[in-house]
């Protein structure tokens, strides 16, 4: 017995050191193929959003395959309208910049000649460097092209959504049939698909109301292309900590060197942005999905930057998702529960009692 023991004991190390060492080689593996794995990441949640609305409408009595079809069409008609707009959008703010950046530059000047005026004195040489291309050209070709990748990519994003889509209808099927007992897999696959599903429908949701009353806010204040702002708003909401304070820099920016804007007007488009992202992300956020689809500070800024390393600025925007997906999947089974606490915000109050878990959602229960 204790001979058993002391083999257990020294066996720790080793695993502890393996474990380790499957991570290395995981992480370099999704650093190496993120090109491939951003674009099949973005579609499995949208198809995970997705299959909500094909519930739904299955239960009203449509068939599967027709709920289907249909929300693939709202959600396309949706999202080529919103990219209509914002392109329309964007190509009026590209026709502007050159009258943007005169203005910039003039309050830059303003800037360092009040500066200058109180004795800090500035070389405008070594500022002007920090800017610079390495080959001296201009941005506009590198934007363009990024801008040209973005569409092949969303294109890509929208085949796979489609075709993950239909094959989500039958997966419980084809579980079923590959595994000799899918009783327990399938439960714990449900639990996870239903909690994953609440959290992505739930931080969608509190994404676009962000970027509604951004929208609202730069069109009552004043600001130049609202609806740009809006849907920046909306994409790094996702990214935490620092999204909302990103998505508030341009149009404070604008509005603080527009001819009809001001100090006053920045700071109350400033004003906004702080109660928008106060209101939704610390009120009305954590009491929808609750503690135990939380992450504790820390964790969510390391994540931020783990997966910003890994995908670039796509795992910035799914830091949050990513970090959630990975803690939904480690409570859905007993064996990792004990690391999905050490990843949450540690609030929850855990009940030993079997009557009292039966009547908490699933992604609360304990098994």
């Amino acid at each position: 017995m204790t001979k058993l023991s002391d083999d257990n004991y020294r066996s720790v190390p080793l695993n502890a050191t393996l474990a380790l060492a499957a991570l290395v080689v995981i992480i370099a593996g999704m650093k190496v193929g993120a090109d491939l794995l951003v674009p099949l990441l973005l579609a499995t949640f949208i198809a995970v959003v997705c299959t909500s609305p094909v519930q739904w409408l299955n239960r009203i009595g449509l068939s599967m395959r027709m709920s289907a079809f249909l929300t693939l069409m709202v959600l396309l008609g949706f999202l080529s309208l919103i990219g209509l707009l914002v392109v329309n959008s964007f190509s009026i703010f590209v026709a502007a910049l050159p009258e943007i950046e005169s203005r910039l530059y003039e309050q830059y000047w303003n800037m360092l000649n009040a500066l200058s005026s109180r004795g800090l004195a500035i070389n405008p040489d070594q500022i002007n460097s920090l800017f610079e291309t390495e080959d001296g050209g201009s941005w506009m070709p590198a934007l363009l092209g990024q801008l040209g990748n973005f569409f092949m990519q969303s294109i890509i994003v929208g085949l796979l959504v489609i075709f993950m889509l239909f094959e989500t209808l039958n997966v419980r099927e084809k579980v079923s049939r590959a595994l000799e007992n899918p009783a327990p897999s399938l439960k714990r696959f449900s639990e996870f698909s239903v909690t994953l599903k609440r959290y992505l429908a739930v931080k969608t949701a509190i994404s676009l109301a962000t970027g509604a009353l951004v929208w609202l806010s730069c069109m009552v204040v004043g600001v130049d292309f609202p609806l740009l702002w809006g849907v920046l708003a909306f994409a790094l909401n996702f990214i935490p900590n620092i999204g909302s304070a990103l998505a508030a820099i341009p149009p404070v920016l604008l509005l603080l060197v527009a001819q009809d804007g001001g100090a006053f007007q920045a700071l109350l488009l400033a004003s906004a942005y702080l109660v928008i992202n106060f209101v939704l992300g610390n009120l009305i956020e954590p009491r929808i999905m609750g503690q135990a689809l939380g992450l504790s500070t820390f964790v969510a800024f390391l994540s931020l930057v783990v997966w910003g390393w890994i995908f670039g600025a796509a795992g910035m925007l799914l830091s949050v998702v990513l970090t959630m997906t990975l803690k939904i999947a480690l409570d859905s089974h007993p064996q990792t529960r004990w690391i999905a606490r050490l990843l949450g915000p540690g609030k929850r109050r855990v009940k030993d009692s079997r009557a009292s878990d039966a009547s908490l959602p699933p992604w609360k229960r304990k098994n």
